[in-house]
């Protein structure tokens, strides 16, 4: 019997890719779509149907359909995210000093309750007053709950007393830290779980987005998504966990590069519109981060691939800084919408106000640029201040220019601030307007790229000089500078797993020289010991020139520019259980980690019941993250020592992994 087709779908920053999929034929359709972030069912639409059409195929024979996303990484990487409360409990205010907790909660509210447990899971009273004061006023000003208790991980009770409570109080979507690592740090989990809480939303409208054109198409095969590690895991739970979601794209676009290429040994950059992530394949597999992923800064407890994510890609804010006596120009980490791109669905008023810009005697400070509504539910901007919210007022569904938005230099803070929470979106100069001016991409509007890049050029530096004689001109230079900082992108990967990150690529004058070539008596040189592979619409473009900068060789996959989309439906589903046994006293043996807590009287009795524990969850986890059968597989850590001659367990992890592929629907 022929096997299914497989339906994989990446929803990027910009665009949505789509591919059908078998596994006797690999890739049999493959299609792209302008990601849609007000609705992004309409990008899914579109590359979905194109793929449909290619193939000729009824939908009814989809048996499966996988999502890998950036959205989530995105959201982190640009500072966004919906506004949501952090309770803890058993913690001090001195506590958010910790694990850049304080920096990344910002002005997002925080409550304090007493109680928690010990290292054994023994508790201290709960005390839930404080919460009821303030969560029905909460409701109304977040979107979401954080919840992160005192050695929750070795008892969760007051974790999920608190969910409960929340939930009756507030109706609202509640997180607990307990759900998403087993790992010892209050802090740092806690950090994980206010980040998951803020990426609920973003999670949700993506799955709801696919469900809904899934359900129009008559679709009816299992959705799944896969996780920041490469694994694959359900809709549903995906919804729960979105955090386990960010570095998903990039997770899949390995997966997706060990497929096309079979390299064993490789390195990997993929670009997108608002990031380039770079990896290290050793013998086919990329490596785990052991502290878990960093993204936008943050360091979260989230198992995911080794990567590095940079505010690199083709939608990249251009800076020109012309303080100096030369201008300089710079990249990210910010993605704004293309001029080009915001000139297909605004033609006439972007050209307008970029052809009255131009013609200007003196040229402005916020030239060709402009604000524009992302589009997301109105309940998303509740809880802004009276400042913010007098200037959202101002942007609407079409873009407004700058230049007249903003009336005072204040007024630049309060535009930043609504873009972080991902409710307006800025429009001006980027890679993508560089190449369609200099004709190396052309789907979107050359004239507006143009303009937009004629009105930066003819800025002056420090020295009363113009920017770049020709929009030609400045197009080059950005694109070399793309050039450029993807080749120290990488680099600087590739000496992180070196054990030599504390050399900067950026900054190095050693390194500037060999990138360069320049000419000497000492001649620097780079190389790699393995293949560069580019990944991403426009790899083809920049990689040739970034792998001969890197002295290594290039490989462009035929399906580079939808990797991500075959990775996740090559993927498999992998859930994992740790239990963690620990001895207060002389014949008392606690298990914790699975759930509940028992207290048994022998190790060996303790060890077995545990392997039994693991083994159950891990199995549990995996069927209901959507595998059809796993396989499972059991590691211990034990850790004991001699007093006075008599062996003593101080802690022992079992950790079960069951691993399989995705339930598909038989048509």
């Amino acid at each position: 019997m022929a096997s299914p087709y497989l339906l994989g779908i990446d929803t990027g920053g910009t665009y949505t890719d789509a591919v059908l999929f078998r596994e006797e034929e690999g890739v049999v359709a493959k299609a792209k779509s302008l990601t849609t972030r007000h609705d992004l069912s309409v990008g899914i639409a579109g590359a979905v149907d194109a793929v449909l059409a290619q193939a000729r195929l009824s939908s009814s024979r989809i048996g499966l359909v996988s999502i890998s996303t950036t959205l989530a990484t995105n959201a982190l990487v640009e500072g966004q995210g919906s506004r949501s409360a952090l309770v803890m409990i058993g913690f001090a205010p001195d506590d958010l000093a910790r694990s850049g907790l304080a920096e990344a909660l910002g002005s997002d509210p925080v409550i304090f309750l007493q109680g928690g447990h010990d290292a054994h899971g023994n508790e201290t009273p709960l005390d839930l007053e404080p919460l009821e004061q303030v969560a029905a006023g909460l409701s109304t000003d977040v979107t979401a709950f954080a919840v992160a208790g005192y050695f929750a991980v070795r008892n969760p009770a007051h974790e999920i007393r608190v969910r409960d409570r929340l939930r009756q109080l507030t109706h609202l979507p509640v997180t607990c830290s307990h759900q998403l690592s087993s790992k010892l740090g209050g802090p740092r989990r806690a950090l994980t779980t206010l980040l998951n809480a803020r990426l609920v939303s973003v999670i949700d409208r993506l799955v709801s987005a696919c469900e809904g054109f899934l359900h129009a198409r008559q679709i009816h095969a299992p959705l799944m998504v896969v996780r920041g590690d490469g694994a694959l895991i359900s809709a549903t739970e995906a919804r729960l966990r979105p955090i386990e979601t960010i570095l998903s794209g990039p997770a899949a676009s390995l997966v997706g590069a060990r497929y096309l290429t079979k390299l064993d040994q490789a390195v990997v950059s993929d670009i997108g519109g608002t990031t380039t992530d770079v990896a290290v394949l050793h013998e086919g597999r990329p490596k785990l981060a052991e502290e878990g992923a960093v993204v936008g800064g943050h360091q979260t407890m989230v198992e995911a691939v080794a990567l590095r994510t940079y505010g690199l890609g083709g939608d990249s804010e251009v800076y020109v800084d012309e303080r100096g006596l030369e201008a300089r120009i710079s990249l990210g980490p910010r993605r704004i919408l293309p001029l080009s791109l915001l000139a297909v669905s605004h033609g006439q008023e972007v050209l307008g106000s970029l052809e009255k810009q131009l013609r200007a005697t003196h040229a402005g400070r916020h030239d060709a640029r402009f604000a524009i509504r992302t589009g997301v539910p109105e309940a998303l901007a509740q809880g802004l201040a009276s400042a913010d919210r007098s200037l959202y007022d101002r942007i609407t569904e079409h873009p407004t220019a700058l230049n007249d938005l903003l009336t005072m230099t204040s007024q630049k803070a309060v535009l930043d601030r609504l873009v972080a929470r991902g409710l307006v979106h800025i429009g001006g100069v980027t890679p993508s307007d560089a190449l369609h001016v200099l004709g190396r991409q052309n789907q979107w509007n050359a004239e507006a790229a143009h303009l937009g890049l004629t009105l930066h050029a003819r800025r002056k530096d420090g020295a009363g000089r113009e920017v770049a004689a020709s929009a030609e001109m400045l197009a080059t230079r950005i694109v070399d500078g793309m050039t450029r900082q993807s080749a120290e992108a990488v680099l600087a990967t590739c000496l992180a797993d070196d054990g030599a990150g504390a050399i900067d690529p950026a900054t190095s004058l050693a390194i500037d020289r060999a990138l360069k070539r320049t000419p000497g008596i000492a001649r620097l040189s780079i190389s790699l010991d393995r293949p560069l592979v580019g990944l991403g619409a426009s790899a083809a473009v920049y990689y040739p020139a970034v792998a001969t900068m890197l002295g290594a060789q290039p490989v462009i996959p035929a399906d580079a520019d939808v990797a991500n989309a075959i990775g996740a439906v090559v993927g498999q589903v992998r859930a994992s259980a740790t239990v963690v046994v620990t001895s207060p006293e002389e014949g008392r043996f606690i298990l914790s980690g699975a759930g509940e807590r028992l207290v048994l009287a022998g190790e060996a009795e303790a060890l077995a019941k545990a392997r039994e524990l693991a083994s159950d969850v891990a199995l549990a986890r995996a069927l209901s993250d959507g595998a059809a059968e796993a396989v499972l597989a059991v590691t211990e850590e034990v850790d004991a020592a001699e007093v006075e001659g008599a062996r003593k367990l101080v802690e022992a992890r079992i950790t079960a992994t069951a691993a399989g592929r995705p339930r598909v629907a038989v048509g």
